[in-house]
């Protein structure tokens, strides 16, 4: 029988501490003469994982996704492929294969052709490089496409037609540069899913860059958010998102609003924190991490907010007034930014979740901003 905790490690190999990871990267830097595009990187990808990279543009992703690829060298540090030191392999002698953000699909092939370009010089024979193309192409759902050209297909048939050619040399590690940006929202939503399921049937890993959040939330196993050429955390979608470890993991992730303040009294899983941009104390769940008199920053998420047009009350519950400065209604859910008494602007989510045209709470209605101690993280960079 299979414990949870066994079932947890196999589903989650980071937090086995004998798992092995596939790729090791090792103190990898990267300097363009004076300016360091990655600084001292250091990560561990594991067989199977859907690994993100993201960050601002300029923050060293792609450029460490081109690494991994064998297309720029490093100028300091290591790479390792299950136990093969990879630094100085040739692009075309790893067992890694990329898929470009453009798809570089040649216009006067036709979609099998595309795809079989990549076998050119693997020694199949013509039945087993038929078969291959074959078994690629219906992966991807486009067998009855074979003859047509890149320019008779829509986006999203283009976009499958590049990640066919890139998984049918079956690399052990699959490359992606923003491979959804050229897809409008609704096809690009829609593509997530067949990714994973793709994914999941070849069951090899994937290492994909991009600049959307919400992408690499839908996707990732886990993600390594980059800023200015370093990692400054690694985790699944929900530590990232519920568990920052800095204002600008918070900021750069979503949505969240930020109070600065001083920790005014520190008890056994209990914070408050004096905060003159809500003019009142606000109190956070925690360990015990902080000490009276630290310098803080609250982060909560628009989502964790309550709005009221009458006070609450309630245990370890925060509540400030303020008045609707403005709004604006997106279909499942309507964003208010509401204006406190001091002056400060905090973003709220409602979500509509009853059918009507009237809005319940209005422009410049006096509202009441409310949340439980355990809905905010408190953050000391």
């Amino acid at each position: 029988m299979i414990s949870a905790q066994q079932k947890n490690t196999a589903d989650r190999p980071w937090l086995d501490p004998d798992a092995k990871p596939q790729i090791v990267i090792e103190n990898i830097n990267k300097t363009f003469g004076a300016f360091t595009a990655v600084d001292n990187v250091n990560l561990r990808i594991y067989k199977g994982e859907m690994f993100a990279l993201v960050g601002a543009s300029g923050c060293g992703k792609t450029t460490l996704l081109r690494m991994l690829a064998g297309f720029a060298e490093p100028s300091g540090g290591r790479i390792m492929i299950e136990d093969a030191d990879m630094t100085k392999v040739p692009p075309h002698e790893r067992p890694v294969n990329m898929m470009f953000q453009s798809y570089a699909l040649f216009p006067h092939m036709s979609v099998e052709q595309n795809v079989g370009y990549g076998l050119r010089r693997m020694a199949l024979d013509g039945a087993a490089r038929t078969k291959r193309v074959q078994e690629a192409l219906e992966m991807v759902q486009l067998g009855q496409l074979a003859k047509r050209k890149p320019h008779q297909l829509s986006g999203g048939q283009r976009q499958r037609v590049a990640l066919a050619r890139a998984l049918i040399r079956r690399p052990k590690v699959l490359l992606l540069d923003e491979p959804l940006s050229a897809l409008d929202k609704k096809l690009r939503e829609q593509t997530q899913f067949e990714l994973m399921n793709i994914q999941y049937q070849v069951g090899i890993t994937f290492v994909f860059v991009t600049h959307d959040q919400d992408e690499a939330m839908a996707l990732a196993t886990r993600i390594a958010v980059m800023n200015r050429g370093q990692v400054v955390q690694v985790g699944t979608p929900s530590e990232i998102y519920e568990f920052p470890q800095s204002r600008f993991v918070a900021d750069f992730v979503g949505t969240t609003n930020l109070f600065e303040g001083t920790v005014e009294c520190a008890e056994p899983g209990l914070v408050t924190v004096r905060c003159p941009e809500t003019g009142c104390d606000l109190f956070v769940d925690d360990i015990g991490r902080f000490d009276r008199g630290q310098r803080v920053w609250l982060a909560l998420r628009p989502e964790k907010i309550r709005l009221t047009k009458e006070p609450v009350s309630g245990e370890r519950t925060n509540q400030v007034k303020g008045m609707v400065w403005e709004l604006g209604y997106l279909g499942n859910r309507s964003t208010y930014r509401i204006k406190t008494e001091s002056g400060k602007i905090v973003t709220v989510f409602a979500q509509n979740d009853r059918r009507t045209s009237e809005w319940s709470i209005d422009w410049s209605d006096e509202v009441y901003l409310s949340w439980t101690a355990n809905s905010a993280v408190l953050l000391q960079q």
